[in-house]
C-alpha cells in the first residue's frame, strides 16, 4: 500500500543571484508535513539541466515543479493526494492562471492564452476546463506539474537539447511507457502574464521554436495542429504577393479567419471597448508570431538527444516551513 502521505521535493528553477523567489515563498507556506516537504531551488542558465539536476539528488517520491513565479495555494499538496494515489498515475498538472490585480494588458494576454482560436487545447493551461481526467501534453504545463521521480528518472529525465518543450517530449515518453497523466482544473498557481508585447510577442516565437524543434527530435502525430499558424503565415505571404495581381478572391480566406477571431473576442468576459480592441490583434498575432518561430525552429541547428549540457547548475535547499 501507498504511503498516503508521500515525500515530495518542490524544484524551482531560478537564475544565479535571483533574490525574490515568490514560488519558493509561497512552497513554504504548503499545508504539508515538514518531515516530509523538500525545496530546492535551482539556480542556472538553462531550465531543463536546472531541474534534472535537480530531480537527481531530490529526496521525494513526488516532485512538484514550479516556475520561480508560480505561486501555489497553501493546499495544493493535500488536493494532490488523492489524485496521486491512483493506478499508474505518474504525472499531475493544472493551470496557471492570470492574478486579479494584473494591469489591463497582461489580462488581455491572459484572456489570449485562454482562447480556443488562439491556443486551442492548450488553453487549459492557462484556464480552468472541465473537470479531473486523464489528459496529455497538450494540456500540462511545468511551471505547475508534479511527476514521480522514479518514473521521471527511468525516462530520462528532460531532454537538455530542447528549451522550451522539454516536458512536451517527456510527457510524450511517459504515456509511451504506459503512465497516466491527469489534469485537475482546480490545481493552480498564479502567475502573472508578460508584461510587455515585446515580451509576450518573444514568448510566442519561443513557442512555436521550441515545438518545431521537438517536432524534429520527438515527432509525434500529437504536432500536427501546431503546424496550422506555419502554414497561415505562409498563406498571408500569398495573399499579400497576389494583390498586384489582382487577385481579390485570394482574400476570402482571410476574412473569415477575421469574422472567427471577432467571435472570439465577442466571448470576452470583459465587455469594455479598450480591453476588446487589445484582444482582437492580440489573437492574430499569436497565430503570426508562434508561425514565425515554428518556421525558425525547422531550420535551426540542433544538439543530438541525450548530449548533457555543460552548464553550471547551483543547488540550495530552503526550510520547508516559515
Amino acid at each position: 500500500m501507498s504511503d498516503p502521505q508521500p515525500t515530495v521535493t518542490v524544484i524551482i528553477a531560478a537564475r544565479p543571484g535571483q533574490e525574490e523567489v515568490k514560488a519558493a515563498n509561497a512552497a513554504r507556506r504548503f499545508d504539508y508535513p515538514a518531515d516530509k516537504l523538500e525545496i530546492i531551488i535551482a539556480r542556472g542558465t538553462q531550465p531543463s539541466v536546472q531541474r534534472n539536476a535537480a530531480t537527481r539528488v531530490a529526496k521525494g517520491d513526488w516532485i512538484y515543479f514550479l516556475d520561480d513565479d508560480s505561486v501555489a495555494p497553501a493546499d495544493n499538496l493535500r488536493r494532490a493526494l488523492p489524485r496521486l494515489a491512483q493506478p499508474n498515475v505518474v504525472m499531475l498538472g493544472g493551470p496557471n492562471l492570470c492574478p486579479d490585480d494584473a494591469p489591463p494588458h497582461q489580462r488581455a494576454f491572459a484572456e489570449v492564452m485562454a482562447a480556443w482560436l488562439a491556443f486551442g487545447p492548450s488553453r487549459a493551461r492557462y484556464t480552468p476546463v472541465g473537470a479531473l481526467r486523464e489528459s496529455g501534453e497538450k494540456e500540462l504545463i511545468l511551471c505547475n506539474l508534479m511527476m514521480k521521480r522514479a518514473e521521471f528518472l527511468a525516462a530520462g529525465g528532460f531532454d537538455e537539447s530542447l528549451y522550451p518543450n522539454e516536458e512536451n517530449a517527456l510527457m510524450d515518453e511517459l504515456v509511451r511507457r504506459g503512465g497516466k497523466l491527469l489534469y485537475d482544473p482546480g490545481f493552480i498557481v498564479h502567475r502573472y502574464p508578460r508584461r510587455t508585447l515585446n515580451s509576450f510577442s518573444k514568448m510566442l516565437v519561443n513557442y512555436g521554436r521550441g515545438r518545431a524543434e521537438q517536432f524534429r527530435l520527438h515527432p509525434t502525430p500529437g504536432s500536427a495542429m501546431n503546424f496550422v499558424p506555419p502554414l497561415f503565415v505562409l498563406y498571408l505571404v500569398a495573399a499579400l504577393v497576389s494583390v498586384p495581381l489582382h487577385r481579390g478572391w485570394a482574400f476570402v480566406p482571410l476574412v473569415l479567419y477575421l469574422g472567427a477571431v471577432l467571435a472570439q473576442a465577442a466571448q470576452s468576459q470583459r465587455r469594455a471597448l479598450s480591453h476588446l480592441l487589445r484582444v482582437v490583434p492580440l489573437i492574430a498575432l499569436t497565430h503570426i508570431f508562434y508561425g514565425l518561430g515554428f518556421w525558425k525552429g525547422l531550420f535551426t541547428k540542433l544538439k543530438p538527444p541525450g548530449v548533457p549540457a555543460n552548464v553550471p547548475v547551483f543547488l540550495e535547499r530552503i526550510p520547508p516551513h516559515e
